[in-house]
């Protein structure tokens, strides 16, 4: 099993989640964040000042998902959330261990299906 983490810009989440979904991936988690990579700072006006902000606004998709999936689901993310643009996001895929659905108590990749 692996999780496939997705920093993108909010403005794509409906177009990613419809592509998931799609793809039969349907279950994931989103999750507001705040950051800064290689894309610079903006400037904003708060209450009739003007302020550099340096965090930039994003949103986490977390899929659980098995290694069969992983490529489709690469592949979904990249071509719904890329404008080809600095500060489009990052991609991050970790190892899972084990998943255990609380309800049923069924281990590994039943767990996620």
């Amino acid at each position: 099993m692996k999780k496939v983490e997705a920093i993108i810009r909010p403005s794509k989440l409906k177009a990613v989640q419809r592509g998931l979904k799609e793809a039969e991936i349907p279950c994931i988690t989103v999750i507001p964040v705040k950051g800064s990579g290689l894309q610079k700072s903006y400037s904003e006006r708060y209450r009739g000042t003007e302020q550099s902000m340096i965090l930039q606004t994003r949103v986490m998709i977390i899929c659980v998902i098995s290694d069969d999936n992983l490529e489709k689901c690469v592949d979904v993310i990249l071509e719904n959330a890329s404008e080809n643009l600095v500060g489009d996001g990052k991609i991050f895929i970790y190892n899972v261990e084990d998943a255990i659905r609380l309800s049923s108590k069924v281990r590994g990749n039943e767990a996620i299906l």
